[in-house]
């Protein structure tokens, strides 16, 4: 008789077998948005901060994320059916806000907001001009990219 290896009926019981593993797929990565990307961006953030200031003004929390009460405003085309989105909307766009540094917050209140030139809201941030016009972009920049990661800005996807 040849010698065959066997195995016990009552050690088949314990042997394990395991399951054939499948390769799960990969979440697709978010690219994260560069300066040129978000810099084509900057017209609907302004719109953004506009409809901010139109509905925070209606929901009666003007200048809760900024530091002082910031004047009159008007909303970009695109609608808020309800009161309760308005509200939701502000509670976000703060959110967003108070995330920059405060240098960028005084810009964006100052130019956007209140709308002083550049020249007045260097001489009210006691900067200079060339200052501002080299830093309010990147505010910009930055205030998108954070509207971008919260989902209130979405980017049309590459084709």
């Amino acid at each position: 008789m040849t010698s065959k290896s066997y195995v016990k009926w009552s050690d088949r019981k314990t042997i394990k077998r395991e399951a054939p593993r499948v390769a799960k797929p990969k979440p697709k990565p978010v690219p994260e948005p560069s300066t040129t990307d978000t810099c084509l961006f900057r017209k609907h953030t302004h719109g953004l901060l506009r409809r901010y200031l139109y509905c925070s003004m209606q929901s009666a929390r003007v200048g809760s994320s900024m530091a002082d009460p910031v004047g009159r405003g008007w909303v970009s085309s695109k609608p808020i059916r309800t009161f309760e989105d308005a509200i939701i909307f502000v509670y976000d766009m703060e959110k967003c806000i108070k995330a920059l540094p405060s240098l960028d917050r005084d810009m964006l209140e100052r130019i956007v907001l209140q709308e002083y030139t550049h020249t007045e809201a260097a001489q009210l941030l006691g900067m200079s001009a060339r200052t501002i016009a080299y830093k309010f972009p990147a505010a910009m920049d930055r205030l998108t990219a954070k509207l971008i990661e919260s989902g209130l800005l979405i980017l049309p996807e590459a084709a």
